[in-house]
């Protein structure tokens, strides 16, 4: 989605990518945090590698671009979602497309995507006339909306959208600052939207989570809201659960002629209270360049567009994070997938 000047893009790799030839890798963190990792952003994060093998490609006459989500599943795969409509199945050792699925709304158009969760409800949440298992769930911001699609495209569907959560003049969310993060809760019962930006009338540094619960019968129904407080000028670009239910928050922002900021935060579990309270976990410029280089200026040459992320596994102790870049198909933005180990 576009920042307040200008959209940029943020990219992310999986754990296994580290043996890819596409991927600069980097030392192993120190085991279970007692000494500081290798390539450390911060003492809760380090950077074990990137790769910009993606950017500005093409598969089966899709450009490989655009790329707003993240969602590893059981196959060993990587999904990645395209704002302009489609979605990738990415080999998670090479980064290398194996597929392409194009995605509509129920006029046939295209969407502006930028959630994605794959959707592998437990066998005991399942129902004979519920939700089927393996589909995919898919947020848009122009309206905004989450649909549920099959793993080979199919529309099944959509879920109830609070009405002051509808764009403007319709509801209180501003035009392409609505639902940009979406993750399912350990367990599979509680779905999380993340708006980008406040509703009008709202502070400005405060955001709303609005999640959805699962029914008996596999849908989801409307649940609680909370708030959530932006560093001052970012918006949130993506937000993951961890195993225990916790989110990370993934934040962003961009100047003219400086560049972005990208930090990643901890955020509470969905559940007691209104309010998510956060800790800092990195400021990605921070990080180790590791010979990275940028098309604009930037902060540290890392840097970019920061939007999709996804959690992909555990080593050392740590979380390994995967997180991905949008490149607008700018020539002045870059396609990158960074690869986090995050203690948190």
């Amino acid at each position: 989605m576009r920042p307040r000047t200008l959209r940029t893009v943020l990219a992310a790799l999986t754990a296994s990518l580290a043996a890819a030839g596409c991927l600069t890798a980097a030392g192993p963190a120190a085991a279970q945090g007692r000494h500081p990792a290798a390539n450390a952003c911060s003492p809760s994060v380090s950077l074990t590698g990137f790769s910009d093998a993606l950017d500005k490609t093409t598969y089966d006459g899709t450009y490989v671009g655009n790329l707003s989500a993240l969602a590893p599943d059981r196959r060993g795969s990587v999904t990645a979602l395209s704002d302009r409509s489609a979605l990738f199945r990415l080999d998670a050792r090479t980064l290398e497309p194996r597929g392409v699925i194009p995605l509509a709304d129920e006029k046939g158009a295209a969407l502006d995507a930028e959630g994605l969760v794959a959707d592998i409800p437990h066998s005991r949440l399942r129902s004979s006339g519920g939700t089927p298992a393996g589909t995919l769930l898919v947020s848009s911001e122009t309206e905004p909306s989450i649909r549920r699609y099959s793993r080979t495209g199919e529309l099944l569907g959509r879920l109830p959208v609070p009405d002051d959560l509808r764009t403007a003049p319709d509801g209180r969310a501003r035009v392409n600052g609505s639902f940009e993060g979406l993750t399912l809760l350990p367990g599979g019962r509680t779905l999380v939207a993340a708006m980008e930006y406040p509703l009008a009338g709202d502070p400005a540094d405060l955001v709303r989570f609005q999640t959805w619960q699962r029914t008996r019968h596999g849908d989801f129904r409307l649940g609680a809201r909370y708030a959530y407080r932006t560093d001052p000028g970012l918006g949130v670009s993506e937000v993951t659960a961890t195993p225990d239910g916790r989110l990370l928050v993934l934040e962003r922002g961009f100047t003219s002629g400086v560049g972005n900021t990208v930090r990643l935060h901890l955020a509470d579990r969905p559940g007691r209270g209104t309010v998510l309270h956060k800790r800092l976990l990195a400021d990605l410029a921070d990080c180790p360049s590791l010979g990275a280089t940028a098309k604009q200026p930037q902060p540290n040459p890392l840097l970019d567009n920061f939007e999709g992320m996804a959690v992909t596994g555990r080593s050392w102790g740590r979380l390994e994070v995967l997180v991905v870049s949008d490149d607008n198909q700018n020539d002045v933005q870059t396609t990158r997938f960074l690869r986090l180990r995050v203690r948190a």
